[in-house]
């Protein structure tokens, strides 16, 4: 986990503040919604469309993977492409984070 440090830098009289991040990813609006889906599913298994029956970005899943918040669950025989992830121990904390 890496740490920065922020400083504000608008001209005021006052001296400048240093704010301090972890550093941690955060959990974006499309991420979030497609992540808290899992919550109430059996294994945490995430869907593969939106509730207007949209397919999930591909590139939502590919990041929430790479941040850890989701795994691949298993192939799909008859669309590969398609990612059937479930929902990690690491997602449920990014979700309970704000």
């Amino acid at each position: 986990m890496s740490t920065a440090v922020l400083i504000d830098t608008k001209p005021s009289n006052q001296n400048a503040t240093a704010v301090e991040t972890t550093g941690e990813p955060r959990v974006s609006l499309a991420q979030r919604a497609w992540l808290s889906r899992g919550l109430n599913q059996p294994g945490g298994k995430l869907p593969l469309f939106d509730e207007s029956g949209q397919r999930i970005s591909p590139r939502t899943i590919r990041s929430s993977i790479d941040q850890g918040w989701a795994e691949p669950w298993f192939a799909n025989p008859t669309k590969p492409d398609w990612l059937v992830c479930k929902l990690t121990d690491l997602g449920r904390a990014a979700l309970r984070r704000r």
